[in-house]
């Protein structure tokens, strides 16, 4: 890329001290934490703008339901060393206690930033938070708002508290923008490259936050919004950071099954199981009885896989989640009852249709306990990243957390760097990319690539990906189509590295669990994956890319 002019592109350019690629959790916080410190802000969001009677929302923050795992001081029966525990039994021996713990103990005084930025989450009749318990937490230290509408009321106060800061402070969100490419020169981060209703435009910067949430349309059916396509994954890779964990990507046991739908489904909250759900079959026999000590209430990873095994002993086409022990199903859980409702169907029999869904990636774009990447100024925080936290499973309830820790994090580092120099480089411009029709890549990945894999299915969609045709980048849907594509093809190209069974990676050609756990880091250049086994290796990757 060569150095330009400033005038040559100050019509189609915005310059700032810190560019936040995203808009839920971990983008907010970040953004409005960096624009307190004095830092010129603006915010890509994919999204339209934000409005808080709009029917579907953009980010998946909006539809987490459960709440925030967090230890609350004076907690005499929970400690960060328990949550740290249970976060680690969760992790199937790929989650890194040393970056782990840290975000754990940094959780209160986030939630508590949060609460005093306007959130309000339910309390006792002594004023008290209340809490839930979820799957794989041996105690109850999860705390919610709205009954299941955690992250509804959070976006909330997240969009109140940008609407008022952008009266008074330099912060700027540009909504219906994408971004398309991370400007890079000298080394280092130089901005973003965006689509903003039709037009492409670029944004200088010397830090970038990818906060873009994860990949959940890889698959035909999933709980996340139609905007988890995988972009902050792209970005990186074509920037030059590394990314691991890929493989581990998390079906959410109690998904609403409604038989042939496709796209975004309603989210059956695991706090259902925590107030006394039972999961059972068509015959009301328990799904999960000998499976595992934590009954409905374990892992994630093996809660859902019984789920899989029961379906396919009894060809049934879902299972259920018994609620009738549950007093005021309807008012503890209002946002589940309009799921529901919503689908046609009804709760008067106390049984609710579920199957295993597409619901988080646990992996990600590497990153440290701050946030940064292998590539100087690009950082990343949420789902997007992989600090460590998550391992082959994450544990119930701790992915806001995570959002509200590092997203406050990245600011900190935003700030550290707001006097780096920035070369303004030409972008270059939008051109063609591999992109596979996106229902034939959902229905590959759901059929391979889903809870069970295997060589020969695994083989079949690296070459279907491997020959997706290049197409013109003149849509949205196209730039899109374009992420989940080379998304799909490092998830594949993991789960083929990955000759065990572990975490949400279940292979029935290899079932049993290697004795050493190991993560591995991809990147990619010249089109296809590669494998970096060192921190040389990551440091050749991100000098090649450009």
């Amino acid at each position: 890329m060569a150095q330009i002019q400033r005038d040559v592109w100050s019509a189609d350019a915005v310059r700032a001290d810190f560019v936040v690629v995203g808009a839920g959790v971990a983008g907010l916080v970040a953004a409005l934490r960096a624009a307190e410190a004095g830092l010129r802000v603006v915010i890509l969001n994919k999204g339209p703008a934000w409005r808080p009677d709009r029917v579907e929302q953009s980010t998946s923050t909006f539809y987490a339901q459960g709440g925030i795992a967090v230890v609350e001081p004076g907690n005499d029966e929970d400690s960060v060393d328990r949550h740290l525990a249970d976060t680690l039994g969760a992790g199937a021996g790929l989650t890194d206690p040393a970056t782990t713990r840290p975000i754990l103990a940094d959780g209160w005084r986030a939630v508590s930033g949060l609460i005093g930025w306007g959130a309000e989450f339910d309390r006792g009749a002594d004023g008290g938070l209340l809490r839930t318990r979820e799957g794989g937490h041996t105690v109850r230290r999860i705390i919610h708002a709205g009954g299941d509408a955690t992250g509804a009321q959070m976006q909330r106060a997240l969009g109140r508290r940008l609407t008022e800061a952008s009266r008074r402070l330099p912060i700027r969100c540009l909504d219906d923008s994408i971004a398309t490419a991370i400007l890079r020169a000298d080394g280092r981060t130089a901005g973003v490259a965006f689509r903003t209703r039709g037009r492409d435009r670029v944004v200088y910067a010397p830090t970038v936050l990818l906060a873009t949430g994860g990949s959940g349309h890889l698959y035909a059916a999933t709980t996340n919004p139609a905007g988890t396509t995988a972009d902050g994954i792209a970005l990186a890779l074509r920037a030059g950071a590394v990314v691991a964990d890929l493989e581990f990507i998390q079906f959410h046991p109690t998904m609403l099954f409604v038989d042939g739908a496709r796209g975004r489904r309603t989210l059956i909250s695991e706090a259902v199981r925590g107030e006394g759900g039972r999961l059972v079959d068509a015959d009301g026999r328990s799904v999960t009885d000998g499976v595992h000590p934590m009954g409905d209430l374990a892992p994630r990873d093996v809660v859902a896989n019984a789920v899989e095994a029961r379906l396919a002993a009894t060809g049934e086409k879902s299972v259920y989640l018994d609620i009738r022990s549950i007093p005021d199903f309807a008012t503890r859980f209002p946002t589940v009852t309009a799921g529901v409702t919503a689908a046609g169907l009804d709760l008067d029999d106390g049984l609710i249709p579920v199957v295993p869904g597409a619901h988080y990636l646990c992996g990600g774009v590497v990153t440290d306990v701050d946030g940064r990447t292998a590539v100087p100024g690009l950082l990343a925080a949420g789902e997007v990243a992989r600090t460590g936290l998550h391992g082959g499973n994450r544990l119930a309830s701790n992915s806001l957390l995570e959002g509200l820790v590092m997203g406050s994090r990245t600011a900190a580092v935003a700030v550290d760097r707001r006097d780096t120099p920035v070369v303004e480089v030409a972008p270059s411009v939008l051109g063609e990319a591999p992109a596979m029709a996106r229902e034939d890549l959902q229905d590959n990945m759901s059929r391979s690539v889903a809870l069970r894999r295997e060589a020969v299915g695994l083989a079949d969609v690296a070459d279907r990906l491997r020959g997706a045709p290049a197409r013109p980048m003149e849509t949205v849907a196209d730039v899109e189509d374009a992420a989940l594509t080379l998304a799909a093809r490092v998830v594949v190209a993991a789960a083929q590295a990955r000759t065990e069974s572990r975490g949400c990676h279940a292979r029935t050609d290899f079932p049993d669990t290697d004795r050493v756990a190991q993560s591995r880091r991809f990147g990619w250049l010249d089109g296809a994956t590669v494998e970096c086994d060192g921190p040389e290796a990551i440091a050749d990757l991100a000098a090649l890319v450009h």
